[in-house]
């Protein structure tokens, strides 16, 4: 490990610390033996072929698995020390510090105003022109401001899908999360409107922790500051196939000199 390494560990405190997670899905284990921790203000990036695990690993981050039926989380998941899935944490509150933006675009069924207060409404604040304040400044903070402000009262749905998924961060970020966690936020965007989600990000992560899950290893190696690799392997005690961590560490090192031969193979192109 380098000097600057180093001094970028020091500066930067751990969030999640992932310790033996396995997730399982009634009998079905669906990711094993993952161990990895997550750092402040930075973007780190779930990287592996379909089946690995990535977004099941994302969803134990803010207790989305409690949502399915027969979900069971092992191992110990922390969130500044604390255990995320202790008896006395609430799993809603858990979900308003930790926001999440999905795969696809899915704003409410009503206007660009209503969609970013929608949440701060549902935390109790009422007054007008503090709403008024909270949609600015979360749309101005996705760089959808300029583009919507003189129709803040039309419907969100009549957006283009690159402005829908802004909007969808906007909305995320309106209840002050600490964390933002990204379920493929480009999957269904062209080129150009992907462009713009990454330059959001970059510009998101000086006042948010960002976790991107992404099967798109140039948008990986582009936005994000460390990197996690997993992918699908034999699991002996079910002979089918489950999630597994290869290996984890900062993009720059990860896709130039990887520690793991399955990782420069799928950097590579040679599987996956």
């Amino acid at each position: 490990m380098t000097h600057v390494e180093t001094f970028s560990e020091v500066l930067a405190p751990v969030v999640f610390d992932l310790s033996s997670l396995e997730v399982f899905y009634g009998s079905f284990r669906a990711v094993r033996d993952v161990t990895l921790q997550i750092r402040a203000h930075e973007i780190t990036a779930f990287i592996g072929p379909s089946g690995c695990g990535k977004t099941t690993v994302l969803r134990c981050l803010n207790r989305m698995n409690d949502l399915i039926a027969g979900a069971r989380v092992g191992g110990r998941v922390t969130y500044h020390g604390v255990d995320l899935y202790g008896t006395q944490v609430s799993a809603p509150e858990v979900r308003r510090r930790i926001g999440m933006v999905f795969q696809k675009p899915n704003p409410f069924p009503k206007s660009i105003y209503d969609n970013i207060a929608f949440g701060p409404r549902i935390n109790g604040i009422r007054d007008r022109v503090k709403l008024d304040e909270i949609v600015e400044k979360s749309l101005r903070a996705a760089a959808l401001w300029d583009e919507v402000k003189d129709r803040l009262r039309s419907s969100a749905l009549g957006m283009s899908g690159g402005q829908q998924q802004r909007l969808c961060i906007a909305r995320t970020i309106a209840i002050e999360p600490e964390v933002v966690l990204m379920d493929e936020p480009c999957s269904a965007l062209d080129p150009i409107a992907s462009a713009r989600i990454e330059e959001l990000m970059r510009e998101l992560k000086n006042r948010y922790t960002i976790v991107i899950v992404t099967h798109n290893m140039q948008q990986a190696a582009r936005v994000s500051d460390r990197t996690a690799f997993f992918t699908a392997e034999l699991d002996s005690q079910s002979d089918q196939r489950t999630g597994v961590l290869v290996e984890t560490g900062t993009t720059a090192k990860l896709f130039s000199n990887p520690r793991e031969e399955r990782t420069e193979n799928y950097i590579t192109g040679r599987f996956g």
